[in-house]
């Protein structure tokens, strides 16, 4: 057990004491909590985020931007021909197993109204698959047409770690090997209130948030798990996140563009719906790489136009990278990425119950994946179809919701049928699983269009 005096000594010493105001309440298990917890803070670290809090806006970098390169969707043959010698590159490093699959599910499915990981939401249009089968029957197929293993990491957080393990071994994990399939927990960091103070979430634990999409990449290093893709010879990871059954997770294409240009860590982006739609822009920072939020950006920057009349920053990035081991290492091992600090709502314990307060109350600190990208040699952004690549389900109703995403699947499916000669009239709903097929290429080898009666639904797979 940690010892009381050691430990009220170092609260008290930073201006935290009053975190055991309630420790005579405890039990013996909860005051070991408690102090365990309090022992482990990096005061240093706390302290230095909170100095940043009080400056302007945090360490977030600022300074003007600038348009940068993007390989936009293929408009003529020359197009064409780069793409099918990507694509020829992106399949050779598949079947030489150079590639994994990297998702990062730490979220719980709350604004879904779903108890439960988010991976775990029924998202299917007909079947009911949850986002985790969607991702993981597509490893396995992409694993199958190419003749190689395709490991599997899988980043939880403390919420969800537990149910997310059960849930793929109570499913077999979905077909693909068990030891193929590799979880860790995302860091969690404390929380602070607006005047600086360490916060109780219950009288014997401290409230603490996930450390942000970019704790990805010190993850993978603290994990063990950089170390394990080295044994089996990774040297791309194919990153995305959980939300978004449309992701093509290992895309050969990006691969291979992205070993063209001896990229260091690549994006793909689509064109913005709108000057203010809710993503960041890729660009150039203060002469380097970077992704700028879309609340960063004022709104005669938001709407400006460039020559040919398109939005000057209208590519999107939609947090879907290939990202290289050995810069992953580079960026873990060394400085790490810049903390970014918001104002949000978080319950906390005032000595009595819960409070659940009903305005901003504390700060939370995260770092961001795309922060990765100023410290890139090289980078790649690569221009995706809306409809074939982002369905995000992040909302119970409305944009980005369950409904949205299960017609942009069904959308995406008819296309398919389209393309392979099969009519079909206001289909309400299409699913095609990507262990039937993986693109529409295979689906139209498969099918023959003569005598295929499609009418509403149609599920394969």
């Amino acid at each position: 057990m940690p010892d009381y005096d050691a430990v009220a000594g170092l609260l008290k010493k930073h201006g935290q004491e009053h975190i055991l105001a309630g420790y005579d309440n405890l039990s013996a298990d909860e005051r070991d909590q408690l102090l365990t917890a309090c022992e482990n803070i990096d005061f240093d670290w706390l302290e230095a985020r909170w100095a940043e809090a009080q400056a302007a806006g945090g360490s977030a970098a600022s300074g003007e931007i600038e348009v940068v390169p993007v390989v936009e969707l293929p408009r003529n043959d020359a197009d064409q021909a780069r793409y099918a010698e990507a694509r020829a590159i992106g399949e050779e490093q598949l079947r030489a197993g150079t590639v994994a699959a990297f998702l990062v599910a730490g979220g719980q499915g709350t604004r879904l109204g779903f108890s439960g990981p988010k991976g775990c939401f029924p998202v299917g249009p007909l079947s009911g698959r949850t986002l985790f089968q969607w991702h993981a029957e597509q490893i396995l197929a992409r694993s199958r047409r190419y003749g190689a293993p395709i490991p599997f990491y899988i980043m939880t957080s403390r919420d969800n770690d537990d149910d997310t393990r059960r849930f793929f071994a109570d499913n077999g994990f979905f077909g693909l090997p068990e030891g193929d399939v590799i979880f860790f927990q995302q860091e969690m960091v404390p929380c602070l209130d607006l005047h600086g103070k360490l916060m109780l979430a219950t009288p014997s634990t401290l409230a603490m948030n996930p450390n942000g999409h970019g704790g990805a990449l010190s993850g993978l290093l603290r994990s063990g798990a950089l170390d394990d893709m080295r044994r089996r010879g990774i040297e791309y990871i194919s990153y995305f996140q959980v939300d978004n059954p449309l992701v093509t997770i290992c895309d050969p294409v990006f691969i291979g563009l992205h070993v063209l240009a001896g990229s260091d860590m690549s994006s793909k982006v689509l064109e913005k719906n709108a000057p203010d739609e809710r993503i960041g822009v890729v660009c150039s920072q203060n002469g380097r790489p970077a992704v700028v939020e879309y609340i960063d950006l004022d709104e005669a920057t938001q709407k400006a136009l460039g020559a040919d009349g398109r939005l000057k920053f209208w590519a999107g990035s939609i947090a879907i990278h290939i990202i290289n081991t050995k810069f992953v290492e580079q960026v873990a091992g060394g400085v790490g990425l810049p903390w970014h600090q918001s104002r949000k709502k978080v319950a906390y314990f005032d000595g009595e119950t819960i409070v659940k307060p009903k305005r901003e109350n504390a700060l939370k600190f995260e770092t961001f994946v795309f922060d990765a990208l100023p410290f890139a040699g090289k980078t790649l952004n690569m221009e995706v179809a809306r409809e074939h690549e982002f369905a995000p389900v992040k909302n119970a109703e409305g944009v980005d919701s369950v409904a949205t995403s299960r017609q942009l699947l069904t959308r995406y499916f008819a296309e398919w049928l389209t393309e392979a000669g099969i009519t079909a009239a206001s289909p309400e709903a299409i699913e095609i699983s990507p262990l039937y097929s993986l693109d529409a290429g295979e689906f139209r080898n498969k099918v023959t269009p003569e005598g295929f009666v499609f009418e509403r639904f149609l599920l394969l797979g």
